[in-house]
């Protein structure tokens, strides 16, 4: 047999003080607000140039368990992820309950959320927007644009797009707090019982804005989801545009196996 391709090779030096440092985080010897040792104390610690530091730090970076500021070094986050269970935050027993979603889920992960709003009012639809909802662009939809908090940390933000003769009846969908169970309950209330919720993600480096917003360093990973809230008549009557801190979440999804 032939051997196999990389089979063998070394795991750069480089690699393997990034991946210590990392556990080091993610076992508590380095605890959230603790400053990760200078160059010079790494360079001492495992017998390298500082060259080899620097590229380790990079990769330390690049997973998302530290914050770098000028000045200060690298500093341990203390950002906790959220986990999402996707077959589960959308339960209409949560909604019953008077819970919406995000809070929901934060309160099994043992967090205390926030969420601020940013704009609710009426905006013209999107081409992208327009197409989920089936509308044409430029339709007035009512937008509600939310910054959510997890321990006072911001970790998302999402922008709602509705139909307009959907929401012109129910005056809670314009309040800065639409009531028990947020805004998925209104809807019901008023009628729009819901089949499915259809999820799309990508992940990618946050933009300058993005990261200002969520406090992140720049180019950090982001994911930017869409959904659409579909109802049993088959009518999309929301569409969520949210950007997530990579850090901040797990996502967890239950798939059938069997029709």
């Amino acid at each position: 047999m032939g051997t196999p391709a990389g089979a063998g090779k070394a795991v750069p030096r480089y690699v393997q003080i990034a991946d210590d440092i990392v556990q080091q985080i993610r076992g508590g010897v380095l605890k959230p607000g603790d400053t990760v040792p200078s160059e010079s104390e790494l360079v001492e610690r495992y017998g390298v140039a500082g060259g080899t530091i620097r590229k380790a730090m990079v990769e330390v970076r690049a997973s998302g368990l530290v914050d770098t500021r000028h000045g200060k070094g690298s500093i341990v986050k203390d950002r906790p992820p959220v986990r999402l269970r996707s077959s589960d935050r959308f339960r209409a027993s949560h909604r019953r309950g008077g819970k919406a979603a995000y809070l929901a889920e934060s309160e099994q992960s043992g967090a205390t959320a926030k969420v601020s709003v940013l704009y609710i009012g009426p905006m013209e639809a999107p081409a992208d927007i327009a197409e989920r909802l089936g509308v044409d662009v430029g339709t007035q939809v009512l937008a509600r644009r939310r910054l959510y908090f997890r321990n006072g940390t911001p970790v998302e933000t999402a922008s709602s797009y509705l139909p307009w003769d959907v929401v012109k009846d129910i005056p809670e969908l314009f309040a800065e707090n639409p009531g028990p169970g947020g805004i998925y309950a209104r809807l019901e209330d008023h009628g729009h019982t819901f089949a499915e919720f259809v999820e799309t993600l990508q992940a990618r480096p946050a933009a300058k804005a993005e990261a200002s917003e969520l406090a992140l360093s720049p180019g950090a990973p982001v994911v930017h989801l869409l959904r659409d809230a579909v109802t049993k008549k088959g009518r999309v009557v929301e569409v969520c545009d949210t950007l997530m801190a990579a850090d901040q979440f797990v996502f967890q999804y239950r798939i059938p196996a069997t029709d």
